[in-house]
């Protein structure tokens, strides 16, 4: 899979118009941006979603990051996949997620290893698309990494740290797709840019599967109270200078990513984070690096 070595991951378009989202969509295209990733949460579905974007641009690659499996059946995400393949070849990639409000008595893994056992045994009258549905999974911990690795063509993170990273690969091995997402934001201010963080962080520091992960990664009790530690913000959410911020950027790249999702925070609602996904082009695509230095 080749979604190009940087993408943008972005909830912008859940508030923004049609119109001013296809400008958006065409513009980044014409930035040279390789994919595009967009959540499910709220309140956009994911196909009808990814659908728009996809026919809205010509070579972008749009990723869900994630569909959730409990948004519909495992027979309608198969059939959406399918029409997107067929539909946009080579150019839409189905991440599939738990995701949502915690279930209890339900075990992720087992729930998405069911899922993709009835994805898998449906006999359908969909034309087979010329190029097959590809599927990334949301993994965190080492047995549903090891689900993607052997079920999907590999993983995709969200909000974790370089060292996940290198363990992540680690446990794909070097063949399996391994995508990170990573918040950046460009405030040079440590005060002000740890208070736009702590902004972004705060719902996830609410969940207990965020906060069972969060402590995976080694932090304490302490680092996820009143709002998350220094430490804990600094590592999860990049920023700093255009230079600081791309930096940072290659580290998940070295630790052993092959695409890393960038998420541009501090933007408000309704506003466009377009000036800044300009300025990442320049300084994260090769096309727009390679014209800079000429």
């Amino acid at each position: 899979m080749d979604l190009g070595t940087f993408g943008i991951y972005t909830f912008d378009f859940e508030h923004q118009p049609a119109a001013r989202i296809r400008d958006s969509v065409q513009e980044l295209e014409e930035l040279g941006w390789p994919a595009l990733w967009i959540p499910e949460a709220l309140g956009r579905d994911a196909f009808t979603h990814a659908g728009f974007l996809l026919a809205s641009s010509r070579r972008l690659s749009v990723v869900n990051g994630i569909a959730r499996i409990w948004s519909r059946e495992a027979r309608w995400t198969h059939g959406a996949a399918v029409l997107l393949a067929d539909a946009h070849p080579g150019r839409h990639v189905l991440g599939l997620g738990f995701g949502g409000q915690p279930r209890p008595g339900v075990r992720p893994l087992a729930a998405m290893a069911g899922y993709l056992d009835e994805m898998d045994a449906l006999e359908t009258p969909n034309p087979r698309p010329a190029q097959p549905v590809r599927r990334l999974l949301a993994a965190y911990g080492p047995r549903m990494l090891e689900l993607a690795r052997d079920r999907t063509e590999g993983a995709h993170t969200y909000h974790v740290t370089t060292d996940h990273t290198a363990q992540a690969r680690e446990i794909l091995g070097p063949d399996a797709f391994l995508a990170v997402e990573h918040a950046v934001l460009f405030e040079a201010d440590p005060d002000r840019a740890r208070a736009l963080a702590r902004e972004h962080l705060h719902g996830y520091l609410e969940t207990p599967y965020n906060i069972a992960k969060f402590r995976r990664l080694g932090y304490t009790d302490d680092d996820l109270s009143g709002g998350g530690s220094d430490r804990f913000v600094d590592d999860l959410v990049f920023w700093g200078d255009a230079d600081t911020v791309v930096r940072k950027l290659h580290g998940h790249v070295e630790a052993g990513a092959d695409h890393v999702a960038v998420q541009v925070i501090g933007v408000e609602p309704g506003e466009s984070a377009l000036p800044l996904w300009r300025l990442l082009a320049d300084a994260l695509l090769p096309s727009r690096t390679g014209e800079a230095l000429g």
